[in-house]
C-alpha cells in the first residue's frame, strides 16, 4: 500500500502541502488541468524552488485577481463548487469532507448554525485550491493513506477577520481535539486552519512515521522566514499488507491523583463535571480503604501535562483534599477514524479502530437516538455496528 507521511515540524498549511508534493513529483501539469474542472477563473498558481535556511523547497502561489472583492461563501457554496467539477469521485469526497470539517469548526467556535457559517479566508478561491489540489495530488501519486507528525501549534496572535485571535486560533484547536500535538517554541501560527482541516479529515494516524519503504522525498515552503526551516517534509513510499495495524500511536500523558475519606459522596457527580470543563481527557473514582480501615475514595485524572497544575487546584478546590499526586505515564493508543453512518434510528457517531480493526459506536450518539425512536439503546448500538462495517467495506473496494 503506497502512503504519506506528513513530517510537520514546522506546522502544517494547504500551501505547503501543495507545494511537498509537487516537491516529491506531483506533476504539475496535471495538477493544473485538474484544477480547471473546478470552473474557478479568478486565480493563477505557480510554484517554484526556494531555501528556507538552506533547504530547497517548492513554494506554492495562489494568486488572485482581486482578493478585496472576494466575498465569503458558506459550505454550499463550496461543496458546490467541487462536486459539480468532473473531478474523481474520491478526491470530491474527500475535498468536501475537510470543508465540512472546517465549517463545522468554524461554526462551533462562533456559536452560530453550519448553513449559516460564512469562511473568510478559508473560503477564498486560494483556500479551495489548496484543499483540492492537494487531494487531488494525492490521488495522482496514488496514495493510499496519509499519516502525520504530531502538530506543533504555535504560539502569539494573528490577525483575521474576526479581529487578533490567539494562536493556535479556536477553530485550529476545535478541529485538533482528540489528536496528539507537540510543543514548539515559535511565537507565530505554525497549523492554518487549512491545515489542521486537511489532518483531521485525511489523516489515518498520528504519531511516529510508520514503517515504510521510503521512496520520495518532498518539502513544501511556508510563507514565513523563520529562525528555523519553515518547511513541510512529506515521505512517500509502500507500507508492508498489514503493517499499518503494527503502527500504534505512543506518547505521554499527565495523571493527576488524589485520595479522599472525607467528603460528601454527593459531590462526586459535579466535581466529573468540573474536571472534564478544565481540560481533563477522563477521570475514574475507585472505592479503596485508607488508613484506620476508613473507606475512601481515590481520584484519577487522565490529562495533558500543561493542564495537569490547573487540574490539581481545581480539585482542591471541588473537594477536601489539600494536595495531589502529579506524574507523566507512557501510553499507546489505536490510531482511529471518526465516522457517521445512517441508521434507521437516525445518524449514529462510530470511532474506528485501523490499528486493531475494531468498531465502537459512541454510547451517548447511541441513547439520544434510541430514546427518540422509544427503542432499546442495544438496538441502536447494533444497528450502528452492521452500518459502520457496509461504509467500511464500501469504501475498501
Amino acid at each position: 500500500m503506497k502512503a504519506v507521511y506528513f513530517d510537520c515540524f514546522s506546522g502544517i498549511s494547504g500551501d505547503m502541502c501543495l507545494g511537498a508534493l509537487l516537491d516529491a513529483g506531483l506533476d504539475f501539469s496535471a495538477l493544473r488541468r485538474g484544477l480547471k474542472e473546478l470552473g474557478l477563473s479568478d486565480y493563477n498558481i505557480s510554484a517554484k524552488k526556494v531555501l528556507k535556511q538552506g533547504i530547497s523547497a517548492t513554494k506554492v502561489d495562489v494568486h488572485l485577481e482581486n482578493r478585496e472583492a472576494a466575498s465569503p461563501r458558506r459550505l454550499e457554496d463550496i461543496t458546490s463548487i467541487i462536486q459539480r467539477s468532473k473531478l474523481p469521485k474520491e478526491v470530491k469526497k474527500n475535498a468536501c469532507l475537510v470543508f465540512e470539517n472546517l465549517v463545522e469548526a468554524e461554526a462551533k467556535v462562533h456559536g452560530v448554525p453550519v448553513q449559516d457559517t460564512h469562511l473568510h479566508e478559508a473560503g477564498a478561491t486560494d483556500a479551495i485550491v489548496d484543499v483540492v489540489g492537494t487531494v487531488l495530488g494525492l490521488h495522482l501519486l496514488g496514495i493510499s493513506a496519509v499519516y502525520t507528525s504530531p502538530l506543533p501549534l504555535g504560539g502569539g496572535t494573528v490577525q483575521s477577520e474576526h479581529g487578533l485571535l490567539p494562536v493556535p486560533t479556536p477553530a485550529v484547536m476545535e478541529l485538533v481535539k482528540g489528536m496528539p500535538t507537540a510543543p514548539s517554541p515559535a511565537q507565530t501560527e505554525l497549523v492554518t486552519p487549512t491545515g489542521a482541516a486537511l489532518v483531521a479529515s485525511l489523516a489515518h494516524g498520528i504519531g511516529p512515521m510508520p514503517l515504510l519503504t521510503a521512496e520520495e522525498v518532498g518539502y513544501g515552503a511556508g510563507a514565513k522566514d523563520l529562525s528555523h526551516a519553515n518547511v513541510l517534509r512529506v515521505v512517500i513510499g509502500e507500507i508492508a499488507e498489514g503493517a499499518q495495524t503494527k503502527d500504534f500511536t505512543r506518547g505521554t500523558i499527565a495523571v493527576v491523583e488524589t485520595t479522599i475519606d472525607d467528603m460528601n459522596p454527593e459531590f462526586y457527580s459535579s466535581l466529573g463535571n468540573e474536571l472534564l470543563a478544565n481540560g481533563a481527557v477522563d477521570y475514574f473514582f475507585t472505592p479503596i480503604y485508607m488508613k484506620k480501615s476508613r473507606s475512601g475514595v481515590k481520584v484519577t485524572i487522565l490529562c495533558s501535562a500543561k493542564d495537569a497544575e490547573t487540574i490539581a487546584v481545581k480539585l482542591m478546590q471541588e473537594t477536601t483534599t489539600l494536595g495531589c499526586r502529579i506524574r507523566t505515564e507512557q501510553r499507546i493508543m489505536s490510531d482511529r477514524h471518526f465516522l457517521i453512518v445512517a441508521t434507521p434510528y437516525g445518524e449514529v457517531d462510530v470511532k474506528y479502530s485501523l490499528n486493531t480493526n475494531t468498531i465502537s459506536p459512541e454510547y451517548e450518539s447511541c441513547a439520544r437516538k434510541a430514546k427518540s425512536a422509544g427503542v432499546p439503546v442495544k438496538m441502536v448500538y447494533d444497528a450502528a455496528i452492521a452500518e459502520a462495517w457496509k461504509l467500511l467495506k464500501k469504501q475498501r473496494s
